[in-house]
């Protein structure tokens, strides 16, 4: 009879009584798993996401304001969103190249330097025209840091808990929203709204001082770069589409086109709903808001769970069916009864933001090492472009449906995300390298 043990899954090593297994159980097992390096790498791109996140409501936030300062009408305001979203598109495109070729880390201090400068300088904007270029130029950092963050991080991340991983740095951009409707409440409180939209964007300063710590402290994969660098035609947009990846990058940028339509619809126009349709003052507005940030965070560590539970594809299916009831259970809540739209804004919150958990450790399972950047960044980053017809559209469509009939737009692209699971495998304990 053999003595010899049977081999052990080296990706995982959780043989009994040692201090891997211990590692890997509990609530907390899928931090520990990912080791020192592992971890600062958790960090530096869950505080870029957040900081992604705050710079990006400064502007929902303080619309109203903006509008009535340049007197802009809706089609204009949400025109600020279309042109975020659309110039995103490029930004995350190329982030996702220059980390295939110079590095995760690198290319995330860059994005975020990016977003962080161009926020700022919104706050300087004379006009609405110079307004509008420099929102467009922060959505060349905003579009690239999530995807390189994400890419990052799955690479140090176990199989066995991708999901989960992925779903807390989702968590990170409710952190960033929840800071940026605090920050708007004080400022907005305290300061007139001519003065208080510019002391918003000013206080995206904040990355900055993420990229400092980051330079010093946070490393790439050290595997996965070994993989990237050996490979031939790293970052190469003719990867992927070529025969093997073009259906792949077709139907995930037509998943992401759903799922951020739908979920931009309601992050841009919430907080003006709430105001001009619903009355509420600036501390009523944050108040409501409360819940529906609440529900996201919650729903984002949740969904990180069910993706490793359901599979990545029951996950969203399962998501985007509920994120549209709750659409339109929201936008059609009858006037006075300002109770139920406080506590349905947990759960419209919720699964709007659970949907999302899967999408950093489907999207990296997607494609190998060489091209993994340049097609997650190519494929969220185009749903984003494509997706911000929706709020634009919603923008166009308030004057005479009002904002709460027009958020109902927002219902088709999780049915349009639904549709475009059906040309995706199932990724689910998938190894990366």
């Amino acid at each position: 009879m053999s003595t010899t043990p049977p081999p052990q899954d080296l990706t995982t090593a959780t043989q009994p009584g040692t201090d891997e297994c211990a590692a890997d159980d509990g609530a907390f097992g899928w931090l520990r798993a990912l080791g020192p390096r592992g971890r600062r790498a958790f960090a530096g791109a869950f505080g870029g996401y957040a900081l992604d996140s705050y710079d990006y409501f400064t502007l929902p936030l303080s619309m109203v304001a903006l509008a009535a300062y340049f007197g802009l009408d809706s089609g204009q305001t949400g025109l600020f969103t279309t042109v975020t979203l659309v110039v995103s598109a490029i930004g995350g495109a190329l982030a996702g190249v220059l980390a295939d070729r110079v590095g995760r880390v690198r290319a995330l201090m860059v994005t975020v330097i990016t977003y962080a400068v161009f926020t700022v300088a919104c706050g300087f904007a004379p006009n609405y025209e110079t307004l509008l270029v420099f929102r467009a130029l922060q959505g060349l950092g905003f579009g690239g840091e999530w995807a390189v963050g994400a890419i990052l991080v799955a690479e140090y991340a176990s199989a066995k808990h991708r999901g989960r991983t992925l779903g807390a740095i989702q968590s990170s951009w409710a952190v960033g929203w929840a800071l940026a409707a605090i920050v708007y409440t004080l400022v907005f409180s305290f300061l007139g709204a001519d003065l208080a939209w510019r002391v918003m964007f000013w206080t995206g300063a904040l990355p900055a001082l993420l990229i400092v710590w980051m330079r010093r402290r946070v490393q790439d994969a050290p595997e996965a770069v070994a993989v990237r660098e050996a490979s031939t035609g790293k970052g190469s947009f003719r990867a992927i589409f070529g025969p093997g990846l073009l259906r792949t990058t077709v139907f995930a940028a037509l998943l992401s086109t759903g799922v951020q339509g739908g979920y931009y619809t309601l992050a841009t126009w919430v907080p003006t709903y709430l105001k001009t349709e619903r009355g509420l003052s600036v501390v009523g507005t944050g108040g409501y808001l409360t819940f529906l940030i609440s529900g996201a965070f919650a729903g984002y560590l949740t969904g990180g769970y069910l993706t490793d539970r359901l599979g990545r594809r029951r996950n969203i299916w399962l998501f985007a069916l509920l994120s549209a009831l709750c659409i339109l259970a929201y936008a059609n809540i009858p006037g006075g009864a300002d109770t139920l739209l406080l506590v349905l804004g947990f759960p419209l919150g919720f699964c709007m933001s659970a949907i999302f958990s899967g999408f950093g450790s489907y999207l990296s399972e997607l494609y190998p090492t060489a091209v993994r950047g340049t097609g997650q960044g190519f494929t969220y980053n185009t749903g984003r472009a494509v997706g911000a017809v929706f709020p634009t559209s919603v923008g166009f469509l308030a004057d005479s449906w009002g904002v709460g009939g027009a958020l109902v737009f927002g219902a088709i692209g999780y049915g349009i995300a639904a549709l475009a699971l059906l040309g995706l495998p199932e990724t689910r304990g998938k190894e990366l390298v």
